[in-house]
């Protein structure tokens, strides 16, 4: 299936359908909103999922191609530079918005529109006027505002991810396409995280539903710019690989499990995380990878 384009139309391809996941969570988000043992347990599977793509395949064939000193300097690096990356760019992390007093355990609820002042519903129906959704719901610009700054975090996250597949696929094609489709389901719960506080905010359903999208054409990108360097550079890849490794371990253990664990049930978030962990391990035995 890989011969018919060139490899770089390839890896776009793949990331394409990697990033398609948010699109997926985005919908859901829009069309029915999680309460707090989904959550969890959606997080879980994306915690999961990128805990055991990074050790399991990514680091282990780092380590396999480049040796342990490739493996270890490409997996610090990638954890380095999403700490260094935290600091510097303006966004929210996940369970970071503020719902007006609500905890968003309970389904995620956004305050009732009856408690808040009238003036203040007044103002906001004039500032979100574009905004508003079918239902006439007035809008509540800090929430879509703090929406925005996460779906950025999520963008973000998504580049070093679209660098995995990339590096995955100039190694081996069909471990590109490995690596794509595990990321597609991970990506699943962040675009739902992206979606859900402008949905709750009152924007447009398209509107939600596009800013998920457009969060996770960022993989593609990543992707791109991987394989054109990793072309000119192939005894990178190893190193590469790892990289992605450690974005990945620093993502999950920075922001996934602790917002699934705070905001979500505990026992589902490692149900989850379980669940997620036998998808990669089902998918690498069907894939041989």
């Amino acid at each position: 299936m890989f011969d018919q384009f060139s490899p770089l139309v390839n890896v776009l391809l793949l990331s394409l359908v990697a990033s398609m996941g948010t699109a997926l969570g985005g919908a859901l988000a829009i069309i029915r909103r999680p309460g707090r043992r989904a959550y969890g347990f959606m997080m879980g599977i994306a915690a999961g999922v990128m805990i055991c793509l990074a050790f399991m395949e990514l680091v282990n064939e780092a380590w396999e191609l480049g040796g342990p000193t490739a493996a270890t300097l490409g997996f610090g690096i990638g954890a380095v530079f999403m700490l260094v990356l935290d600091y510097l760019a303006p966004h929210l992390r996940f369970g970071e918005i503020e719902y007006h007093g609500h905890h968003p355990e309970d389904e995620f609820a956004v305050s009732d529109d009856s408690s808040l002042h009238p003036s203040r519903v007044r103002r906001r129906r004039r500032r979100g006027l574009n905004w508003g959704n079918h239902e006439g719901v007035p809008v509540d610009t800090k929430l879509i505002s703090s929406g925005l700054l996460l779906a950025i975090g999520i963008s973000l996250h998504n580049l070093p991810e679209g660098i995995s597949v990339g590096a995955g696929y100039m190694h081996n094609p069909q471990f590109g396409l490995f690596i794509a489709m595990a990321i597609m389901l991970h990506n699943i719960p962040e675009g739902l995280a992206t979606a859900l506080p402008l949905s709750k905010g009152g924007a447009k359903r398209g509107y939600a539903l596009g800013i998920a999208v457009l969060s996770g054409l960022a993989e593609p990108l990543g992707a791109v710019l991987a394989s054109l360097f990793l072309g000119s550079f192939q005894n990178l890849i190893p190193g590469a690989l790892a990289f992605a490794g450690g974005v990945m371990v620093y993502i999950t253990l920075d922001e996934l499990i602790p917002s699934a664990r705070e905001y979500g049930s505990v026992h589902w978030t490692s149900l989850g995380i379980i669940v997620g962990s036998i998808f990669v391990f089902l998918l690498s035995a069907w894939m041989g990878v």
